[in-house]
């Protein structure tokens, strides 16, 4: 899953992505002018229903996670 942000004229909006790690597929996505739980949560109920629960789910914690390593 991966999270970014896309700037607009007024501000920004967000964009989750439930991708195939193998096939770099997106398999759901949801958009939101909040950065709230829920539409990420939606993304990933939608990719789970239509393609199956994954054995590996992996979420990009991006510079955040990185940001206390060494």
């Amino acid at each position: 899953m991966d999270i970014t942000y896309i700037p607009m004229a007024r501000g920004f909006v967000y964009l989750a992505a439930v991708i195939d790690g193998y096939s770099r597929r997106v398999l759901a996505w949801r958009v939101s002018n909040t950065m709230e739980t829920a539409f990420c949560l939606e993304a990933v109920e939608e990719a789970i229903a239509q393609h199956g629960v994954p054995e590996i789910f992996n979420t990009d914690q991006g510079p955040v996670w990185r940001r206390g390593k060494t």
